[in-house]
């Protein structure tokens, strides 16, 4: 079993969201044995239907029995039951209630009840590099992605029939089942389109001219994305806050085997030194960063810039009480001058003091005109682990 980072405190009242497939039901079974716990999946039919019909039920259940743990499975399937949840945390300070959920979107639609602050949410990724540790090797995450079911597949047959599959069974069922959407074929057009412009800046009007929907059908979609933890906005940096809102920001898929499932690519191997390849290092340190600033709640912001002139860095970290660091990603695996000068450019006109790095597979670490070049690891580490 692989420790995850995620670490969830035994007495208080837990959400954990994440994507179908991250691990939840997993890393909840791990840390909370079944004796005196009473585990409701709503995946089960049986179960679902019987709450459905009467979210009482569940305090028949509590009933003269002495649980120490109620963990309830995929939660947005019955919103309702979280009325009862909060009764019972009234009544009962001593059980600790743990509720998972694989989209938060029915639960804010149906203005649910999220238990005022007694309960923390938590949230749960695809595995990092550093959960997967000797397991992992980059070429294969590249292509494959972090789902942890993966680690039980071991030929490339496999692994592209099981993330075809997570694909076609996730739209089933999280947009299909829930009535997310009511026309699913332009939905899943807009998927595919989605995965191949993964990390651009996002042209909402191209968007609906590709896809034959409106504008603010497509902000529709990609609200759809956010809320099934499918995905994430990097927004656009600038200094007012409200010319930063009005610049179009740039999405990123959740995991990269799930992106290339959708664009229909998984087939197509990743050769290091192509384009697709650095396009897939930039995306799986995006994603690293966003799974780390979750995990050690550092609290850092992340953004992208583009400048007046064109110019364009990948990533801008913004840190509590210390120095921007202005990253520029490279697959390289020798850096050169030429790789900081982008990066100098921005940072000579930055209006207060900054850190500038660039960080690489070259694990020779180096300052190039008070450019900061570290490995990769080195760079993760140091930022969010320490």
């Amino acid at each position: 079993m692989i420790p995850r980072h995620q670490k969830l405190k035994t007495r208080q009242n837990l959400f954990l969201f994440g994507a179908r497939g991250t691990g939840k039901s997993t890393l909840l079974k791990m840390l909370f044995p079944a004796k005196r716990s009473l585990w409701i999946d709503l995946l089960d039919y049986k179960q679902e239907s019987s709450l459905s019909k009467n979210p009482d039920r569940l305090s028949f259940l509590l009933e003269g029995n002495s649980f120490q743990r109620v963990i309830i499975d995929e939660i947005q399937k019955i919103p309702k039951l979280l009325d009862v949840v909060h009764k019972e945390t009234e009544k009962n300070k001593k059980i600790q209630f743990i509720m998972t959920g694989s989209s938060a979107r029915k639960l804010k639609r149906g203005q649910a009840n999220l238990l005022a602050g007694r309960a923390v949410a938590c949230y749960l990724h695809p595995l990092s590099c550093f959960e997967l540790g000797k397991n992992f090797h980059l070429l294969k995450y590249l292509q494959f992605g972090g789902l942890p079911k993966l680690l039980n597949l071991r030929s490339q047959k496999e692994k592209i029939l099981f993330l075809d599959s997570y694909v076609q069974s996730y739209l089933k069922e999280e947009v299909l089942q829930e009535q997310i959407l009511r026309k699913i074929q332009p939905f899943r057009n807009f998927l595919e389109v989605v995965a191949q412009i993964n990390g651009q800046i996002i042209n909402y009007s191209k968007f609906s001219r590709e896809i034959g929907v409106d504008h603010k059908t497509i902000q529709n979609y990609f609200s759809v994305l956010e809320d099934t933890l499918l995905g994430f906005f990097l927004p656009a940096y600038h200094r007012s806050v409200r010319k930063q809102q009005q610049k179009a920001p740039k999405f990123f898929l959740f995991d990269l085997g799930v992106k290339k499932a959708l664009e229909g690519t998984i087939t197509v191997p990743l050769k290091p030194g192509t384009y697709a390849f650095g396009l897939a290092f930039e995306h799986f340190i995006l994603l690293e960063c966003y799974k780390l600033n979750h995990y050690f709640r550092k609290g850092y912001r992340l953004f992208y810039l583009k400048t007046k002139d064109g110019l364009e860095i990948d990533l801008i970290i913004q840190r509590p009480g210390k120095k921007d660091i202005l990253v520029e990603v490279k697959s390289t695996k020798e850096v050169r001058e030429e790789h900081t000068k982008k990066v100098r450019q921005i940072a000579s006109a930055w209006n207060k003091p900054c850190e500038i790095q660039v960080w690489s597979q070259d694990f020779q670490v180096q300052k190039i005109k008070k450019v900061q070049c570290l490995p990769w690891p080195m760079a993760l580490k140091t930022l969010f682990t320490r």
